[in-house]
């Protein structure tokens, strides 16, 4: 794998394919906002479920969501 010249996708010299996010310096905090963006949305639904729905949760939910997909489009 690590050292071919064959033009293989997996020619890569960390032994990760290229655009992986393993490789990324970013992919940390990709992922790190991936689980904060979920978990957010656990604990929006949940107090909902709760207490009633908030308008303003669920906007704040949904410009979370945003910022992490537009992370996750620019880094890869």
């Amino acid at each position: 794998m690590t050292g071919s010249t064959d033009g293989s996708p997996h020619d890569s010299p960390h032994g990760f394919p290229h655009g992986s996010m393993r490789g990324s310096p970013h992919g940390g905090a990709i992922r790190t906002m991936g689980a904060l963006t979920a978990g957010t949305l656990i604990a929006v639904t949940a107090y909902t479920v709760a207490l009633g729905g908030d308008g303003r949760l669920w906007f704040g939910w949904v410009v979370l969501g945003l910022l992490t997909l537009a992370m996750a489009v620019t880094q890869s």
